[in-house]
């Protein structure tokens, strides 16, 4: 098939460190160009991809001192996107909502997967406007919020298997536990701070830090680590200290307190043969196997509990339901599926290919 991945402009893709949409963009382009498909990538100028790309930015536009907004840039990258778009057997945008108004004349073949939260205010009045467009959900829990739409499928999100390698002998397991992404109030790590300091291991905390979450972490954050000399924070990480930082702990906590539309961080540890202790929120009842994966809690109590608990967790058996479930593999064969089966796929993409070939032709021999 030709797959157009419209990407946000943000973070380049991969992402240099943090950006969870960007990643899962390049883990399923790659895939799919290893999987013998024409992929064309519309995303930043310093995004690394074997498939096409396509260059809207120079580069991200978070990396840029000069950007103040970015939706000058969106429009652009639509623009670039519109041009072409009958080239494409199936369009599949990662913007949110900004495409919607424009791709009506393609809507047969293009598909919205929502990577983020769906419960704020404004989204219900927005998606009763458009409840034709197909969207996907990443967890079936995300859909909770919405308004009728038209729901194409939940595909979960998935790593390459060779990405983060299993820590399986010596040094898994170092009598540590980790907390992993941004410093957030619904992230939590105040209750990761105190769980590790009542189970008495230390906590590494690497995590990104917002401009708009500066004020918690200096008010909220920062004096816990001065009152806990167990913990401390390293800040962000990237890809190559990931698979350590998460392969040498003991488990990852997952303290939200938010309807977490996936929570990629529970498969990177997964994929390490770390297991998670994550509290019952959004996604995680269907990401984390009971007993298999990690544990599941509702309160700082059982969490404490459960790192009680991890010597009778099987670090094989965690990657092993990485292996089963969570892998890019799967996660590009399920959207092949879904590309096939858009209305618009292969037909109508075929006919205008062939008639934009015939004017192109005809006006060479003019």
């Amino acid at each position: 098939m030709k797959i157009a991945q419209i990407a946000p402009l943000a973070e380049s893709v991969p992402p240099k460190l943090y950006g969870g949409t960007e990643r899962i963009v390049s883990y399923l382009t790659e895939e799919l160009v290893r999987q013998g498909h024409d992929v064309t990538l519309f995303a930043s100028g310093d995004s690394q991809t074997s498939a096409e790309l396509v260059p809207v930015t120079e580069m991200a536009l978070r990396l840029n001192p000069k950007i103040i907004d970015p939706i000058p840039y969106h429009m652009m990258l639509l623009e670039s996107v519109m041009r072409r778009a009958d080239e494409f057997d199936a369009l599949h945008f990662h913007i949110d909502i900004l495409h919607m108004p424009m791709v009506r004349d393609c809507l047969d073949r293009t598909v919205t997967t929502l990577h983020g939260r769906l419960d704020l205010p404004d989204l219900p009045v927005f998606y009763r406007a458009f409840p034709h467009h197909p969207l996907v959900s990443i967890s079936d829990h995300q859909r909770a919020p919405m308004p009728p739409v038209n729901w194409a499928r939940t595909i979960h999100h998935g790593l390459p298997a060779d990405l983060l390698p299993p820590r399986l002998g010596a040094g898994a397991g170092a009598g540590y536990l980790a907390f992993l992404g941004r410093i957030s109030p619904e992230k939590r790590p105040d209750r990761a701070i105190r769980i590790a300091a009542r189970s008495g291991l230390p906590l590494r905390i690497a995590a990104k830090i917002d401009t708009v979450d500066r004020l918690y972490w200096e008010t909220e954050i920062a004096p816990l680590l001065d009152r806990y000399p167990n913990v401390s924070f390293i800040g962000e990480i990237n890809e190559r200290q990931k698979a350590e930082f998460l392969g040498q702990a003991s488990a990852l906590l997952f303290p939200i307190d938010w309807p977490e539309p996936f929570g990629l961080v529970m498969i990177e540890a997964m994929a390490c043969a770390t297991p998670v202790i994550a509290f019952r929120c959004g996604s995680v009842p269907e990401i984390i196997d009971e007993g298999v994966s990690g544990f599941i809690v509702e309160s700082e109590d059982e969490a404490v509990a459960a790192i009680a608990r991890l010597k009778d967790i099987d670090r094989r058996r965690v990657r092993a339901a990485f292996d089963a479930r969570f892998t890019a593999e799967r996660m590009a064969r399920d959207y092949i599926s879904l590309y096939r089966g858009l209305p618009g796929a292969r037909m109508e993409a075929a006919r205008l290919r062939r008639q934009r070939g015939a004017d192109a032709d005809l006006q060479i021999v003019a």
